[in-house]
């Protein structure tokens, strides 16, 4: 266990991390504006690339709410953009649109380590006060953060605890039972998963999904698990918003833990 109590890996299979703050579209942020923000920030952001926007997304709970997340597509006449503003490594990466604030952590080469939760959290909160300065120092109002998300990626390759679609069973933990004898059906060649859990208290849901993908960087094809907590915090204060967003980090890490063997967490080193 770490210091929060929660499990630790010395070699987690961490891939990708995102938080994500998700608003109403800022009145009056233009496509100008992203061009005026990357003079603020290109110091440690010195290139850029042009992306379709994120949906926007809200958890939503009630009577007569599905359990599938609810998506809400505001209509406008503006041209709807994302900006991706990432460092020389390509490592850290900060994404800006209308809607929706989010900084990234990911591996390039495959050599890189994680920085760990704490180190993203507190460059989020830099960046955040940042682009809110931005938005001020430009006459635009701040924006009232609606709902939160902490995602993780993780790849879990072949070669280490498993060898195949066969040996699921020692990787997830929900498969770790007796194996029928004299089966009939064979080892599987792929396999996709897509599980959704309650936070609790209505405050938002954690997604967990399985997916076999073939990685750019070496084309090597490995086993994706991907956890995405996504919820409202009680209100935008920055001390709501990244008290939310330690509980989807709580969420994502345990049911990470939760999720997967214990052998798997002795090849990750579980501490």
């Amino acid at each position: 266990m770490s210091d929060s109590g929660l499990p630790d890996f010395a070699q987690p299979p961490v891939d990708e991390v995102a938080l994500s703050l998700q608003f109403p579209p800022i009145a009056g942020f233009t496509v100008p504006h992203f061009g005026l923000y990357w003079q603020w920030v290109r110091g440690d952001y010195p290139r850029s690339e042009i992306k379709p926007p994120i949906t926007n997304i809200t958890e939503e709970f009630g009577p007569g709410v599905a359990f599938a997340r609810q998506m809400r597509i505001a209509l406008t006449d503006l041209p709807e953009v994302r900006c991706w503003y990432f460092d020389d490594s390509g490592n850290r990466l900060v994404q800006v649109q209308r809607d929706r604030f989010v900084i990234n952590w990911r591996k390039v080469t495959g050599a890189e380590t994680y920085p760990r939760y704490p180190d993203l959290r507190d460059r989020l909160e830099r960046e955040w006060t940042r682009f809110c300065e931005f938005l001020r120092n430009e006459g635009l109002e701040r924006p009232k953060v609606n709902q939160c998300e902490v995602l993780y990626v993780n790849n879990i390759e072949y070669g280490k605890g498993w060898s195949g679609y066969g040996d699921l069973d020692q990787v997830i933990a929900a498969l770790a039972t007796p194996k029928a004898q004299n089966k009939f059906l064979p080892a599987p060649e792929r396999m996709s998963m897509n599980v959704i859990y309650p936070l609790g208290e209505s405050a938002g849901r954690l997604y967990v999904t399985f997916n076999p993908v073939v990685r750019a960087r070496d084309g090597k094809e490995v086993l994706q698990m991907t956890l995405t907590a996504r919820g409202a915090p009680k209100s935008a204060s920055d001390d709501e918003v990244f008290a939310w967003l330690d509980l989807g980090r709580k969420w994502v890490v345990r049911g990470f833990a939760d999720f997967t063997t214990d052998t798997m967490h002795k090849v990750w080193g579980k501490q």
